[in-house]
């Protein structure tokens, strides 16, 4: 290995020396080197650092816990070569409404401005960081009556100590749907009693749908938004790309009118769409406690009973 003698260079050396040096004997992000110079995630684990730094442990709540994870559980798999097949029409409804997410298999082959880099999620009001880097780009589609689309690309390095962090915390996405394309694995999704995990294995050829919350809110809670999360991978990068199909931030979202016309009470109230991705953004990733946010509350559903 050749090293240039040039005082630029050796001041260089010099600085990459102490930040080395400060990383492994005291493992406390730099913010700087992480946030402000865009070094992410990724510039820590090139690093090699001895110790994951203490702003990147999760406390165990946080983590998957294995004892947890149901062993035997699959989700629904469905072939949407046969699209117009009652029964994958069907199988699809039931998993929405039960579990709020499936997997899309096709035989046949898919059509495969702004662009900003994150790290984690949101660095400023996070007790504890996500092992992640992504990009994001969003693109409003004009021939949709409520259509916006947002590509991440999702990258979680290889970590030093998984078991003490998680690439990306439990939440539900803001979504109507996300469709997620991943052959790495490492997703988890929320069972249905609130507590244990499901480890969704990657199939080859297929993509996994999530309900998110705008579908939950416009559906009044028939089609539920799941929670979910990523855990880091000590051996493997991991790249995933979730495309979230959402509203327009200019839409507003609540219960659609069909699904009241039968006389079903409104659960959630008329929200903006750009507030309430605002009102997510502005917090860390805490489950599915954000969909509160568009829920009636309890004088407003008194004051529309009496109405009625």
């Amino acid at each position: 290995m050749l090293i240039s003698s040039t005082p630029a260079a050796l001041y260089t050396y010099s600085y990459l020396f102490k930040l080395l040096h400060c990383f492994n004997q005291s493992p406390i992000v730099n913010f700087h080197f992480v946030i402000n110079q865009g070094n992410g995630a990724k510039g820590l684990s090139e690093m090699r650092l001895k110790a994951l730094p203490k702003q990147y442990i999760h406390p165990l709540e946080e983590r998957i816990d294995e004892a947890k994870v149901l062993p035997q559980a699959s989700i629904a798999v469905n072939d949407m070569s046969k699209c117009n097949d009652a029964e994958v029409a069907k199988s699809i409804c039931d998993a929405t409404e039960n579990w709020g997410y499936f997997q899309r298999y096709s035989k046949e082959p898919s059509p495969s401005n702004n662009v900003r880099f994150v790290t984690s999620f949101n660095t400023q009001v996070e007790k504890a960081l996500e092992w992640k880097d992504f990009l994001s780009q969003d693109e409003v589609l004009e021939y949709m009556k409520m259509g916006s689309v947002r590509t991440n690309l999702n990258f979680c390095p290889i970590c030093l100590n998984p078991e003490l962090t998680i690439g990306v915390g439990r939440h539900s996405d803001v979504s109507t749907l996300t469709v997620l394309q991943d052959s790495i694995g490492g997703f988890y999704v929320r069972g249905n009693d609130g507590e244990s995990w499901i480890d969704v294995h990657p199939i080859d050829g297929s993509l996994l749908i999530n309900i998110g919350d705008a579908l939950q809110i416009l559906s009044n809670g028939r089609y539920k938004s799941v929670e979910h999360c990523v855990v880091a991978s000590g051996s493997k990068n991991s790249i995933s790309v979730p495309i979230f199909i959402n509203p327009r931030p200019q839409d507003t979202i609540c219960p659609l009118p069909e699904v009241l016309a039968s006389g079903e009470k409104p659960i959630y109230k008329p929200v903006l769409y750009s507030d309430y991705v605002k009102h997510v953004f502005r917090k860390a990733h805490d489950g599915k406690k954000t969909v509160g946010f568009a829920k009636m509350s309890k004088f407003l559903t008194v004051v529309a009973n009496c109405f009625d």
